[in-house]
């Protein structure tokens, strides 16, 4: 074993890409050894508080190589109250470069895991296998948070040579499942599996999907596409897997949601590059939804700050309710009366699990869309166009329905076209929802309240209005607060009806 030490800075290459900094070393070179034989090189570094996104360590792979493996350490000192340590993830690129755009990615498990390994023939759950060409390849460091103190790291390159393995074609889940035609299909877009920072496999998200009553799911793992060639036996007639990725850059994290197979979209930017277009493109040129994921989250680097003018829908609830997602709720509200005094179109909201490990419940939240089928361009075509509700469970069903003096309907995502002072009655049927307590929102505020449902959890919520009152309705459905005047956390909640005839 070599081993090399990079020292400071001081001696580096820095290149700078828009507003984002990326830090080149020095390279590391390997002599081609005999076939079996295997080489190994380490080298140490410190970063320094205020380093570049990302740090890339060139490796010089010669001919001959069946296997690439990566381990890395860094030091984590204490820190004083209120400061972050260092948080240090990795990925890699091959011979093809590091370009944005990602032609060289090869995986990315953030900071998941301390080890990965390439061959043709398999790879580490995060990562591509494939084959470990002659080139320069090129180790991604991404450090997230770095103490006071700096970041010491050390990473340890692996090279075994020999004849690689035979690739394997990927295999990917079908497009549809056995549907019941146009009805109510329920989902979770936000999951994370070992492919990524999960606990579980495919195949026990699988599990879990059918125990919770979903008939979809969405594979949304960070910065990665390479659990795609893992769904295929997961899926089945009763559940359709879709994929996709999330994309998560240092202001803030999107779903990509049910793209081609394959598609990998890059992360590798902040808001003022202004380059969120150009991925938000590409994920609609893959077939994709552009899905904003939990915006006001707390975590650092999870807020969402590239706007909303590319999304197609908007993760207000994610996980367990808490009070980011009450923001989100309001911030998503305040959209909406944006869209109605603009005379724009309007952003639906969409709510999932973000399940990673036990305890976090598959399907808490579930989005419940009203589809064509069972297919991946019909539950699409239904997120996109808002005819849909967010339950925190399966047991909680709901109905919302306005209706005119003539006869006039309609439901969720839809428009009751009708004049401005045209008596409406906005009508919520619920199952499944105990003690819960019914609010109807509009573009005015929360204008209705009704009494706790029964302990059976069923009943029949009606209002009156008129288009001139309320340019939408939505409806909310609450536990009973713990205390005091707080609204008590969401059980579910709909997409609005909108009323009137559509502002010019």
């Amino acid at each position: 074993m070599c081993e090399d030490s990079h020292g400071g800075l001081g001696r580096r290459a820095l290149f700078v890409t828009g507003a984002a900094a990326a830090l080149t070393l020095g390279s590391v070179s390997f002599a081609s050894a005999a076939d079996g034989g295997r080489e190994s090189r380490t080298v140490r570094g410190t970063l320094p508080p205020g380093s570049p996104d990302f740090v890339y360590v060139p490796v010089e792979v010669p001919a001959g190589v069946r296997e690439l493996k990566v381990a890395y350490t860094y030091d984590r000192p204490a820190v004083p109250a209120g400061t972050t340590g260092n948080a240090l993830d990795i990925g890699v690129f091959d011979d093809r470069g590091t370009e944005l755009g990602g032609r060289g990615f090869r995986g990315w498990s953030g900071g998941a895991r301390t080890e990965f390994f390439i061959r043709a023939d398999d790879a580490t759950p995060g990562y591509l296998p494939g084959p470990v060409r002659e080139g320069t390849w090129h180790i991604a460091l991404g450090p997230y948070t770095v103490a006071p103190q700096g970041l010491s790291y050390e990473i340890t390159i692996t090279l075994t040579y020999g004849e690689p393995g035979e690739a394997a074609e990927p295999v990917y889940p079908p497009e549809r499942a056995k549907g019941r035609g146009r009805a109510w299909y329920r989902g979770d877009c936000h999951l994370h599996s070992w492919h990524s920072d999960g606990r579980r496999t495919p195949a026990e998200i699988g599990e879990l999907a059918r125990a919770a009553g979903l008939d979809f799911i969405n594979s949304s793992e960070h910065n990665t596409h390479a659990a795609h060639a893992h769904w295929a036996d997961v899926a089945g007639d009763d559940l359709l897997v879709m994929l996709g990725e999330e994309v998560t850059t240092r202001n803030g994290h999107v779903v990509a949601l049910g793209t081609d197979p394959g598609t990998f979209v890059d992360w590798r930017y902040r808001a003022r590059d202004n380059r969120f277009g150009r991925f938000a493109r590409q994920i609609r040129r893959a077939g994709g939804l552009v899905v904003p994921a939990h915006p006001h989250a707390t975590c650092i680097g999870c807020n969402w700050k590239f706007g909303f003018d590319e999304a197609d829908a908007v993760e207000v609830w994610n996980g367990p309710y808490t009070p980011d997602d009450e923001v989100a709720l309001a911030d998503w509200d305040s959209m909406l009366v944006a869209s109605v005094r603009d005379g724009r179109g309007w952003i639906p909201a969409m709510g999932s699990s973000d399940a990673h490990r036990s305890p976090d419940a598959v399907g808490s939240p579930q989005t419940v869309v009203l589809a064509d089928d069972l297919t991946r361009e019909a539950v699409q075509e239904g997120i996109r166009a808002g005819r849909s509700y967010i339950a925190e469970s399966a047991r909680v069903t709901l109905s919302l329905r306005v209706s005119g003096g003539r006869g006039e309907h309609a439901g969720i995502g839809e428009r009751l076209t009708v004049g401005r002072d045209t008596p409406v009655t906005v009508r919520l049927e619920v199952t499944g929802a105990p003690r819960c307590t019914v609010r109807f929102a509009t573009d005015q505020g929360v204008v209705h309240t009704s009494a706790p449902l029964p302990v059976s959890g069923s009943g029949v919520v009606e209002w009156r209005t008129t288009p001139s009152y309320a340019a939408y309705v939505r409806a909310e459905l609450r536990h009973e607060a713990a205390a005091g005047p707080l609204p008590g956390a969401l059980a579910a909640f709909t997409n609005p009806v909108f009323l009137g005839r559509r502002t010019p």
